[in-house]
């Protein structure tokens, strides 16, 4: 198994100083690179202060210039907020600057509130329909002289200028969790990433079976990579996992409120709505979070991770951002560093 890092710039309130936010967020990425880490992921999201990474390949850039060896992609690059061209260059761009460390992640995005900024009228429900024409034209100017005539964009002959380092191109990532989604992986060649949320196991086992599905419905085909995220904390002792659920609980509540597209949101911070007040409560009990997260001791994550394994999980993503204190963040990968990744070499 190999190991991922999604890590974002994020503040829960203005108490933190943008410039210390950076600041760790660099250091963790330093530190994954040394490590032993595989993939640093930079999200792309707008106008809320929790994930703050207006352009994913700005923020590559930018940790390509501090790393050596891990490599670099965007989880995910919205594709109703590109065109084509833009998005085909600045990706070619990056894994030029990069190296040919690039790996491109794309996807339809999460939050309403997000599509009623960026592209308003847009339903996220019928997003994914601006993926599909997306990534065929990208490729296709990644490739050399293309005229495009879509039901989004229309544009005469142009090219990707740069071309990507990486021959044909860099790998393409999407996320999947519905059936639909693993199928149009399988199909077109994409690697998997895939979030269980805070649900249990058996979310997990449900993810892997539908890739099985996938394989058997698309005979002759390459069997992708599938990555499996969870929200991930370690810490010395047992006694200390009240700490991460605390601060997964407050994230978890923001969420909410984003993914409900509730409107409480001011100067980018997002109204936390309370544990009490949640409909679906269950899903971010204590004790569930602890049980079902990446939440726990070296050993005790080992041993989790080996259940991953054994069910044909190819590649873990720890997802650093979560809320908690930056001296907690980075005793966490340091653990992750020092005792998980060893015992998978």
């Amino acid at each position: 198994m190999k190991f991922q890092l999604a890590i974002n710039m994020e503040r829960i309130d203005d108490s933190l100083d943008m410039t210390d936010v950076a600041n760790h967020t660099l250091d963790m990425v330093k530190m994954a690179d040394q490590g032993g880490f595989n993939i640093v992921w930079a999200a792309e999201h707008h106008s809320m202060e929790m994930t703050i990474a207006p352009n994913p390949f700005q923020i590559l850039t930018w940790w390509a210039n501090h790393t050596e060896n891990i490599r670099l992609g965007t989880a995910v690059a919205v594709a109703p907020y590109w065109t084509p061209i833009r998005l085909a260059g600045e990706a070619a761009m990056t894994d030029l600057l990069s190296g040919g460390r690039l790996e491109f992640g794309i996807g339809s995005g999460a939050y309403q509130r997000e599509f009623d900024r960026m592209h308003p009228g847009l339903k996220q429900s019928d997003a994914w329909r601006y993926m599909n024409e997306m990534l065929p034209a990208v490729k296709a100017l990644w490739q050399g002289d293309y005229e495009h005539n879509g039901e989004f964009w229309s544009f005469p002959t142009a090219t990707s200028v740069p071309k990507p380092v990486q021959k044909p191109h860099p790998p393409v990532w999407v996320a999947a969790r519905a059936p639909i989604t693993f199928d149009y992986a399988v199909k077109n060649g994409c690697h998997i990433m895939s979030w269980p949320l805070t649900r249990p196991f058996s979310e997990v086992e449900l993810y892997m079976s539908r890739l099985d599905e996938a394989m058997e419905a698309n005979p002759g085909a390459t069997r992708p990579i599938i990555a499996m995220m969870r929200h991930t904390a370690l810490y010395d002792r047992q006694d200390q996992w009240e700490v991460p659920i605390k601060a997964a609980t407050r994230q978890l509540g923001q969420f909410e409120n984003l993914f409900k597209n509730l409107g409480d949101v001011v100067n980018g911070f997002a109204k936390q709505i309370p544990f009490e007040a949640l409909e679906n409560r269950d899903e971010y009990d204590p004790q569930m979070l602890r049980e079902n997260l990446m939440f726990g001791t070296p050993d005790e994550v080992i041993a989790r991770l080996k259940q991953y394994e054994a069910a044909g999980v190819d590649e873990f993503i720890y997802y650093a951002s979560l809320g908690l204190g930056h001296k907690e963040q980075k005793r966490s990968l340091e653990l992750f560093c020092s005792e998980v990744i060893p015992a998978f070499n």
